[in-house]
C-alpha cells in the first residue's frame, strides 16, 4: 500500500500572511513540516501544495512541490488536485502546513487506522481533554465517536452536554476528545469528497469534516497522546520559539 503525504501552503493568510516562509530557528516552517513529514515510516512520498510562486520557488530547494488553483476553498482540496496529476497512491495524508514540530508517530497511526479498518473513508486523530480551556475553546474541535471509533459528530462547542451540571464539574462527569486535525483518505475517496457540495452542517460550524458526514461517508478516530502546535498567529509563533 502506497501512502503519499501532501502539505497545503498559501501565503495569503488572513491573520498571518507569508506563514509558510517564517524562521524558526533557521529554517523555515514549511520546511520543518516537510522534514517532520518525511520521517514517518508509512509514507513513500511527501509533496507541498500551493498557490504562491514565493512557497514555490523556497519548497523546490529542498523537497517537492506541486503548483495548485488559487481558488481553492479547503486544504482538501489542493490535496485532491495534487492527487489528479499524480499516480500510485493508495493512501493520501493531508498534513497541516502550519504544524512545524508535528510528531511523525501520529501520521504513521492515522494511516495504519486507515489502512487496518475497510469501513472507514477517512481517518483522523483526537487526544483527550484534560481542561477546562481547552473544553469550552471554540477553536479546539471537539468530536464524539461510538464504540468502534467512528465519528459522530465534530463540533466548536463541549461535546457530549452534561445537562444540569456546573461546567466546572463537566470533566470529571464525561470524557472529551479534541480533534487533530489531520487525515488519511483512501485515494479513490478524496477526490468524490472534493466534488460534495458545502452542508448545512458545515456551514454552521465552520468545519468541512462535518459535509463527509452529512452525506454518508465514515470517519475513523485514532487516539493520540500527543500534543499539536499549530501557529496561527505571528503571537503563537513567539510563544512556540
Amino acid at each position: 500500500m502506497r501512502v503519499i503525504g501532501i502539505i497545503p501552503a498559501r501565503y495569503a493568510s488572513s491573520r498571518f500572511p507569508g506563514k509558510p516562509l517564517v524562521e524558526i530557528n533557521g529554517k523555515t516552517m514549511i520546511q520543518r513540516v516537510y522534514e517532520q513529514v518525511s520521517k514517518a515510516s508509512s509514507i513513500q512520498e511527501v509533496i507541498v501544495a500551493t498557490d504562491d510562486e514565493r512557497i514555490y520557488k523556497h519548497v523546490v530547494a529542498f523537497g517537492k512541490v506541486v503548483m495548485t488553483a488559487e481558488d481553492h476553498q479547503s486544504g482538501t482540496d489542493r490535496c485532491a488536485e495534487v492527487l489528479s496529476k499524480v499516480t500510485g497512491f493508495d493512501i493520501v495524508v493531508n498534513i497541516q502546513g502550519d504544524e512545524p514540530f508535528i510528531n511523525p508517530l501520529q501520521i504513521d497511526k492515522v494511516v495504519s487506522l486507515l489502512a487496518e479498518n475497510e469501513d472507514f473513508d477517512v481517518a483522523t486523530l483526537a487526544k483527550k481533554i484534560d481542561d477546562e480551556v481547552t473544553l469550552f475553546n471554540p477553536n479546539a474541535v471537539k468530536v464524539v465517536f461510538d464504540k468502534k471509533g467512528k465519528a459522530l459528530y465534530f463540533s466548536r462547542s463541549p461535546i457530549p452536554h452534561c445537562r444540569g451540571k456546573e461546567q466546572a464539574d463537566w470533566l470529571a462527569r464525561a470524557s472529551f476528545f479534541k480533534h487533530i486535525g489531520m487525515y488519511a483518505f483512501r485515494a479513490n475517496k478524496l477526490l468524490t469528497l472534493a466534488d460534495l457540495k458545502q452542508s448545512t452542517l458545515e456551514l454552521t460550524e465552520s468545519l468541512e469534516q462535518l459535509r463527509w458526514l452529512e452525506n454518508g461517508y465514515s470517519i475513523g478516530v485514532g487516539l493520540t497522546e500527543f500534543e499539536t502546535l499549530g501557529i496561527d498567529t505571528p503571537e503563537d509563533l513567539e510563544l512556540i520559539k
